[in-house]
Order: structure tokens, then C-alpha cells, then sequence
């Protein structure tokens, strides 16, 4: 009982954080805009512009995404340091709470703050938050996470005990091919022994190629216009050597696991060994 209660207070002050945070929107910097009919300059007035641009929220579609990476790069101009402190604040709340969506937020990031800071940013805010997913899953949920998911936890367990003379390399496998999704990883990491040390730098570098992926996918996105900029053929080299840097990793960590891990088959296909032949 006391776990849940302490549970439920850090979720309680952490949204109310971040729900005053969101709240306060700067002033923005006035934007001067062109008027074709009159050939006259015209500036917008900066109160007006969240609502001309729409509200801050999660986005759930491109357009959304588009529109937010617009409101936010607009406001970066003179108050970067308030856009960092709220996206990295939303980042870690979906990832310290397991909350789906990672993805549009890494590709917000790139958007926002291009190719190389976003990629950096992305890492960061993952492995950081999953730590602390780590954390509050080893202080509040450890008996939680075993009552309601005893068989997964104890097919994870296994496969640490069997590849524990090569654990670090087999928790890069798991995140580049994940037996189990991420969010179950990061609260089950702490109940199956896993070194926080080794967690944080499986994190970092075994979600690298994914972070690499929906970052560069945000830059590129926020420099088209229209469906012509998107095929272009420097548009599709680009697309294609993202794609490349994405699947190296994760090929080379294939052919290492298949000479030393102990994955098992029928557990990787999901099935039990007795069943599979059935």
C-alpha cells in the first residue's frame, strides 16, 4: 500500500509540473510578415500568436507535428532556453511513466533543433528517463510488475541467467531486436538483476539507431513543403543512407548474438519449446 501511495504522489507532482509548465507560453518574438496586395510590412502581434498557431499538446498525426515543430521553433528564437526545458520535461514524463509516443517526440526533436543537438537531446532524454523508469520501478513496483506479468518476468530472468557471462551485449540485443518492448524492459530491468550501469549504457547505445532514425526523419520533414520536395532524389538519398547507418548496428549485433546468446528458438518466436512443433 505504501508503494502505490508513493507512486501515485510522484505521478501527481510530476503532471502538475508539467501541466503549470505548458501553462506559461513566453512572449514571443514579434515576426514581420509581407503583404503582397499592398507591398507593405506588416508585424504580428506576439500575444496572438499560440492561438493563431493552436495549443501545446502531444502531437498525434504529422500535421500536428508540423504545426508544434512551427510554435516551437518560433518561440526557440528568443526563448530557447524555456522550449528546452519543456520538451525535455514531456520527454522524460512519457519515459519515466512508460507512456507510448517516444517517436513523435524524437522527431519533434530534430525538427526543432536539427540533426545533430536533436540526435544528441533524444539520447539523452531516453536513457536518462528510462533510468528513472528503472528507478521508480525498483522503489514503488518490483511485487506489482511480477503479479501481473509472472511469466514474461520469468522468461526474461532465464535468458539473463543464461547469457549473464555476456549480459551487456545481450541487453544491446534486446533493444536493437526486442523480445519484450522497451517499457516492459525498463520496470522488469531492476527485478531480474540487471546493473543500473549496464542498463544506462545498453539505453544509451542500443536505442541509438532508433533515436538516429526519428530524428533525421524530423529534419528532413521540416524542410519539405510538399510531397515534390519529398521524393526529390537528394531527399531519397538522404532517406536511404539514414536507413543504412540504422540497420549496421543492429546487423552486427544479429551475427554476434547467433554465435554467442542463448536466446532459445521457440521463445523468440513467442511460443513455448513443447508447443512449437504443434
Amino acid at each position: 500500500m505504501r508503494s502505490i501511495v508513493g507512486l501515485v504522489c510522484v505521478v501527481g507532482a510530476a503532471t502538475l509540473y508539467l501541466y503549470l509548465l505548458s501553462t506559461y507560453l513566453p512572449v514571443g518574438p514579434r515576426r514581420v510578415t509581407s503583404s503582397h496586395v499592398r507591398g507593405e510590412e506588416t508585424a504580428e502581434d506576439p500575444q496572438q500568436s499560440p492561438e493563431k498557431h493552436g495549443r501545446l499538446k502531444f502531437p498525434s498525426d504529422l500535421e500536428e507535428l508540423r504545426e508544434m515543430a512551427e510554435l516551437l521553433r518560433y518561440y526557440k528564437s528568443e526563448h530557447t532556453g524555456y522550449i528546452l526545458l519543456l520538451f525535455s520535461s514531456a520527454y522524460l514524463y512519457k519515459q519515466s511513466f512508460a507512456i507510448p509516443g517516444s517517436s513523435f517526440l524524437n522527431i519533434l526533436a530534430g525538427a526543432i533543433f536539427g540533426p545533430y543537438q536533436g540526435l544528441l537531446l533524444a539520447c539523452v532524454l531516453t536513457t536518462v528517463g528510462s533510468t528513472l523508469c528503472y528507478l521508480l520501478s525498483q522503489a514503488f513496483g518490483k511485487d506489482y510488475i511480477i503479479s501481473l506479468f509472472p511469466d514474461k518476468v520469468s522468461l526474461l530472468q532465464k535468458k539473463v541467467e543464461e547469457n549473464k557471462d555476456c549480459l551487456f551485449f545481450f541487453l544491446l540485443f534486446l533493444r536493437l531486436f526486442p523480445m519484450t518492448p522497451n517499457w516492459f524492459l525498463n520496470m522488469s530491468a531492476p527485478i531480474v538483476n540487471i546493473p543500473i550501469v549496464f542498463f544506462f549504457c545498453s539505453v544509451f547505445i542500443g536505442l541509438l539507431p532508433y533515436n538516429f532514425v526519428c530524428v533525421q526523419t524530423g529534419a528532413v520533414l521540416s524542410e519539405v513543403s510538399s510531397l515534390d520536395d519529398l521524393f526529390s532524389w537528394q531527399r531519397l538519398l538522404q532517406l536511404l543512407a539514414i536507413a543504412c547507418m540504422a540497420l549496421l548496428p543492429g546487423a552486427l549485433i544479429r551475427r554476434y548474438s547467433q554465435k554467442r546468446f542463448k536466446l532459445g528458438s521457440a521463445e523468440h518466436n513467442g511460443l513455448p519449446a513443447n508447443k512449437k512443433s504443434q
